[in-house]
């Protein structure tokens, strides 16, 4: 990646916490136009690394560049390159959201003039325009949290840091939260998400980096994953159970019955594997009418990942 395409890159960050060793060696880059999922257990590092990003942790070793500046020596020019939203976050809560948000942009030297301009337009991306006089306090959780993305987007920064973003919310807010990440990274600005809750990046990231105990075991382009080697769970479904299940056991493959939701069976060989099951059930006449994994990809290729490091 050249320095024009990079919007964050690390290379051996360290940081421990006097005995406890929280960062032990994360490698990352996250690449200006694209959402980067950094995917890992609680405990595994993400917040420590997320806060040296940041500039509010300073690593014990290792060389990190945020928009081209180093975050230990050039602070500054970091800060002015970069929107930090937490996963918890205070607020202004008497403030209106407009005033919060002009509030911030004035923390920023924004000309005055230009203020009031920047709130609506970020209660607009928030899909908050109607609460601009109402006090932030009154606000969902779910509009609490986009309010605060917005915020970390008052200077107009190239690279958003985001610690657990869809944490607490609900499913709508979820949906409209993604949307924003996309449409974010769309206007090339680079994105690192950091989540333990991989169904909520599945559908945003373009790349991932997965962590564990502190420590980087893999970075790919989502279509690049490696194919788990380890068995993954299928979900099937069929018009006739008893048929499907005389099948599965025909072909010796086991399974479990999930109640209404079908029947779930483990596949070893990937996707290759799971389309020649369900070819070869459809060829015996077995009416199935759902054939899914269970969970995502970036479930199975980290749990490989970690598999493999142990």
């Amino acid at each position: 990646m050249t320095a024009a395409q990079a919007g964050v890159t690390a290379r051996g960050i360290r940081r421990s916490f006097g005995p406890v060793h929280a960062v032990q060696g994360i490698d990352l880059d996250v690449p200006l136009g694209q959402v980067t999922a950094l995917v890992g257990p609680n405990g595994a590092g993400k917040t420590t690394a997320m806060l040296v990003l940041a500039t509010l942790l300073v690593p014990d070793a290792g060389e990190v560049r945020v928009a081209g500046f180093d975050p230990i020596t050039q602070a500054g020019e970091v800060r002015a390159r970069m929107g930090w939203a937490p996963d918890v976050f205070g607020m202004y809560d008497t403030l209106t959201c407009r005033e919060y948000l002009e509030t911030m942009a004035a923390a920023y030297r924004i000309p005055t003039g230009q203020r009031t301009d920047r709130a609506r337009h970020l209660l607009e991306l928030a899909r908050l325009p109607d609460k601009a006089e109402q006090p932030v306090h009154s606000l969902s959780r779910g509009q609490k949290q986009r309010l605060g993305l917005v915020r970390a987007l008052v200077h107009d920064p190239a690279v958003l840091l985001l610690d657990e973003p869809a944490s607490g919310l609900d499913p709508r807010s979820r949906v409209e939260l993604r949307d924003l990440l996309r449409r974010l990274a769309g206007e090339g600005r680079a994105v690192l998400v950091s989540s333990h809750i991989l169904s909520d990046l599945e559908e945003v990231a373009d790349r991932v980096v997965f962590v564990d105990g502190g420590r980087t075991v893999g970075q790919h382009a989502i279509g690049d994953m490696p194919q788990a080697r380890t068995a993954r769970t299928y979900r099937l479904r069929g018009l006739d159970p008893a048929a499907l299940q005389a099948e599965l056991e025909k072909r010796g493959v086991g399974w479990a019955t999930a109640g209404h939701a079908g029947i779930d069976v483990q596949v070893l060989g990937g996707e290759e594997s799971a389309a020649r099951l369900l070819a070869e059930l459809v060829a015996a006449d077995v009416r199935v009418t759902a054939f899914a994994p269970v969970g995502g990809s970036l479930e199975a290729t980290y749990l490989d990942l970690v598999e493999g490091q142990r």
